[in-house]
């Protein structure tokens, strides 16, 4: 059982107000320098409280935007990140300090990958979640199929989740490129939704087709919200790169497969020609 918060103690019993306070110093003059804001929603997210925000993943850049997002709500936002980072000197104290959270891969036990965000989020964190885990993979850069994560925390804990679609910040930092182009000024867009509702799932066992289908109804609407930024309908299935990887291999064998039937055809002799009359 976590023990009752004192008036005052930080919420996950580690951060430090004054780097919170200099981090936000530093973030409010530096984020709109850098991209043009188009953004709404921020109404959804709950004044105090535990709270998950869960987005779409494009570039490492959105992880800037939706942390002033968070901010012009009001809400200091929180990351997950690997436990190892922790270790690391000078990073991993400031990680503290600011108040991140650490996530245990590797763990038997899927609830203990997660501890330390579970505990966050009772005692009011606003966790920024990316349920993919990773930059997407889609093709057209749509949401892909996510892991179930983001539905543990939601239905252990009772937080409510706001989903939240960005577009733009992967033309500020393409993903896989250190270079950003901030010339000319990009925009980056963010709309927040109301918070999902999983009313359905309360009180069920966490089982993994339960945590299934909860993490596939906030896909859903983070990816709704995703097409009316960008003004086009969301695809009526989600990128699944396991999925998309297995098709690859048959088609490149099926490849194989006719030219090998193609080059094993017996040749016509070029110099025998049809009899014709004599």
């Amino acid at each position: 059982m976590t023990s009752a918060r004192t008036p005052g103690k930080p919420a996950d019993g580690s951060y430090s107000r004054a780097w919170r306070n200099l981090s936000k110093i530093i973030l409010r003059p530096l984020v709109p320098v850098l991209m043009k804001r188009d953004w709404h929603g921020q109404e959804h997210f709950p004044r105090r409280g535990g709270m998950i925000l869960a987005a779409n993943h494009l570039s490492y850049a959105d992880v800037i935007a939706l942390s002033l997002f968070t901010d012009g709500a009001r809400r200091y936002p929180v990351f997950l990140a690997k436990a190892s980072l922790f270790d690391i000197k000078v990073l991993g104290p400031v990680m503290r300090k600011l108040g991140q959270l650490p996530v245990y891969r590797g763990q038997t036990d899927a609830a203990l990958v997660l501890r330390d965000a579970e505990e966050g989020l009772r005692n009011g964190a606003c966790l920024i979640f990316y349920p993919e885990a990773t930059v997407t993979r889609d093709p057209d850069s749509w949401p892909m199929v996510a892991k179930t994560g983001v539905a543990r925390l939601a239905l252990s804990t009772g937080v409510p989740v706001i989903p939240v679609a960005h577009w733009g910040a992967q033309d500020l930092l393409p993903y896989g490129s250190s270079r950003p182009r901030l010339v000319p000024r990009r925009a980056v867009h963010v709309l927040a939704g109301p918070p999902v509702d999983l009313t359905e799932f309360a009180g069920q066992p966490l089982t993994p087709q339960t945590l299934r289908a909860a993490t596939d109804k906030i896909m859903t609407e983070i990816t709704v919200l995703l097409g009316q930024l960008r003004g086009l309908p969301p695809p009526a299935e989600q990128h699944h790169p396991a999925i998309a990887r297995r098709k690859l291999r048959q088609e490149l064998r099926a490849q194989e497969k006719e030219k090998d039937s193609a080059e094993n055809l017996p040749s016509a002799d070029p110099g025998s020609k049809a009899a014709g009359p004599s």
